[in-house]
């Protein structure tokens, strides 16, 4: 049976790809995008319906999502230093978003609230792999922001009985990508730098490591998670338990490297995802290397 299911930020980079998904799967599928982020012909699909509002307009937002089967909720200003720069607006989008979708679910009796979260709530750990049940230590507003947007839902879950689930994305690449965000900012910075024919530059010994996912990979998570028994403002870390130093990213990529000065940043970054394993039934299907691949072809290099 088609299902009705709502993308908050679906003409970004992943909300593109569950729009996708979604339609392919038969559902009537509706997008909520005031594309700050801009518009970009290879992020819509004519067969979805799109909606030029702001998440955080409840009055707009609750009649799209009234009778929803599902709301993926991707909206968001979703860069660590323009949270740092603008933490005023930063909050009202990824926090006074979340909350003005979430009331606009429960109220339009949704089954299913499925949130963008990220790993940057976690800041820096002692210990690897990172698990779900490490407390939040966000080392900027943005990490804080969907900490309290991981609460919140847990709240709405408990109080209102919206059925909640909150996905913890790693480093997110993919076609669509925007070199500039926040999932893939050393893959996006490095491909553009290898476009212009420049050498990717290495901040310090380049040995810090992250845990990079593909983004049909994270899609995949997204659909499971919204037909999963699970619920109740559970959460997921979503990424592939392996991780990648920025040396090794480079040599995958390809070209010469130059050095950049040594800057504050964890120095281990990676996910213990048996959770998503055992509970939603996920695993990451595309290494690392096939991904860069065939986003490398994308790009003609």
């Amino acid at each position: 049976m088609s299902q009705k299911s709502v993308i908050t930020g679906g003409a970004g980079f992943i909300g593109s790809h569950i729009v996708d998904a979604l339609i392919a799967h038969g559902d009537e599928v509706h997008v909520i995008d005031n594309y700050i982020a801009g518009k970009r012909d290879d992020r819509f699909n004519a067969q979805a319906t799109y909606h030029e509002v702001d998440v955080r307009d409840y009055d707009a937002i609750t009649p799209i999502i009234a009778g929803a089967d599902y709301v993926f909720h991707l909206a968001a200003l979703p860069r660590v230093q323009y949270s740092i720069d603008e933490p005023l607006e930063s909050f009202s989008v990824n926090v006074g978003g979340t909350i003005a979708a979430l009331r606009a679910a429960a109220a339009g009796g949704v089954k299913r609230f499925v949130l963008a979260s990220t790993a940057a709530i976690y800041g820096d750990q002692d210990q690897m792999p990172i698990v779900e049940t490490m407390n939040p230590t966000p080392k900027s507003p943005y990490g804080l922001h969907k900490s309290m947007s991981e609460q919140a839902c847990k709240l709405w879950s408990d109080i209102y009985g919206l059925d909640t689930v909150a996905l913890r994305f790693f480093n997110v690449y993919g076609s669509r990508l925007d070199p500039e965000g926040a999932y893939a900012l050393v893959v996006g910075k490095f491909l553009t730098l290898r476009t212009q024919g420049q050498p990717l530059t290495i901040a310090g010994d380049g040995t810090h490591t992250r845990d990079y996912v593909h983004v049909s990979d994270v899609v995949r998570a997204n659909l499971l998670a919204a037909e999963s028994t699970s619920g109740n403002g559970e959460v997921f870390n979503i990424a592939t338990g392996t991780e990648t130093s920025v040396n090794d990213l480079a040599q995958l990529i390809g070209g010469e490297t130059a050095p950049a000065e040594a800057r504050l940043e964890p120095a281990r970054c990676v996910a213990d995802i048996s959770k998503a394993r055992t509970v939603l039934g996920w695993e990451p299907q595309i290494a690392l290397k096939d991904g860069l691949v065939d986003l490398k072809k994308e790009m003609g290099i």
